[in-house]
């Protein structure tokens, strides 16, 4: 068996056929999912601790000054489900908060998620810790276990900001059919904010977002037998006014001509990879957002300076319109 054989043989095939379609151009784009192998996850988690990346800090005082009214709306008992690992800042304050009597965290990255259960298990010695290793984009079985507790939903970050506005609904939906009627959702929404504040954000002065983002490019010459010159790529943030979106690009420094999977692509100095967008909303916009996804927002709570905000929504029976009358 030869090496390149090995390689793509141990290759996500969804991955595969996910850097090959967003390769071909003219506008390449590589879902963002992928930025999260174990080193992406090891410097999101970097990123986080940055004087520049407002979002983990807002959150956190957040979590921790509604803890009281979580624990009156949601009480305590049921099983947490955080689509995505455990943060190590967070998802403490919320198990501390509610009092569950089992967390599922559900991560992609199966190694990351193993080390961050491991973690919290030694914070949490008598809570229950079933991981499950998934794409959460698609409906998940969850431990047989949790199936007669009642079901709180766990999505921080603001990731679904990571989504455009189609995919966000999807992932919505299909987070309710995994969590079923009934069960609620805590999710966080980054706000729109001035440039000087969101830009630094996602492109810090120590180039640890920049890291990030080229280690996908390291990645897919690790995993799928590529040979993209990471040194002729350069990480930029931009605002998009018109989609309320900061995006990440890995931006072309001169032409250049690589392979992949035995494929051969070129790039002109200046064109693009578009590797993730992070959408910013208002109180409005959010609530849009769940409504369509087939959540009612039923408590919301911002920041002292209205710059992050948790909602927390239900899965409660759709109704159809009414009907017209003759």
């Amino acid at each position: 068996m030869t090496v390149e054989t090995e390689t793509k043989e141990k290759a996500d095939p969804q991955f595969r056929a996910d850097v090959l379609n967003g390769l071909k151009g003219p506008r390449r784009a590589i879902p963002a999912r992928w930025l999260y192998d174990r080193r992406g996850s090891e410097l999101f988690d970097d990123i986080t601790r940055l004087p520049e990346y407002y979002p983990t800090r807002s959150e956190t005082a957040l979590l921790d000054m509604i803890a009281d009214d979580l624990r009156r709306h949601i009480g305590a008992g049921g099983a947490v489900i955080e689509f995505g690992a455990g943060s190590v800042t967070k998802t403490p304050l919320l198990l501390r908060a509610v009092a569950p009597r089992a967390y599922v965290p559900i991560d992609i990255s199966g190694d990351y998620l193993r080390s961050e259960a491991a973690g919290l298990k030694a914070e949490f010695p008598d809570l229950p810790i079933w991981t499950v290793e998934a794409d959460f984009t698609a409906v998940v079985d969850l431990p047989h276990r949790t199936a007669s507790l009642p079901k709180l939903g766990f999505f921080s970050g603001s990731t679904i900001g990571n989504f455009v506005p189609r995919s966000a609904v999807d992932l919505l939906r299909t987070m309710r059919q995994t969590l079923g009627e009934g069960a609620m959702l805590l999710i966080a929404f980054d706000r729109v904010k001035p440039l000087d504040v969101l830009i630094p954000a996602y492109d810090d002065a120590a180039g640890v977002t920049a890291a990030f983002n080229l280690n996908l490019l390291e990645r897919i010459n690790r995993e799928l037998d590529g040979t993209i010159p990471i040194s002729g790529f350069v990480h930029e943030a931009i605002w998009n006014d018109r989609e309320s979106r900061i995006e990440m690009h890995l931006r072309a420094r001169r032409d250049m001509e690589f392979a992949v999977c035995g494929r051969s692509f070129a790039m002109k100095a200046g064109e693009s990879i578009h590797t993730e967008n992070s959408h910013k909303f208002d109180l409005r916009s959010a609530r849009t957002l769940l409504s369509a996804g087939g959540w009612t927002a039923k408590a919301e709570w911002s920041s002292a300076d209205n710059g992050f905000s948790l909602i927390l929504a239900q899965a409660m029976p759709v109704y159809d319109a009414p009907k017209s009358q003759d």
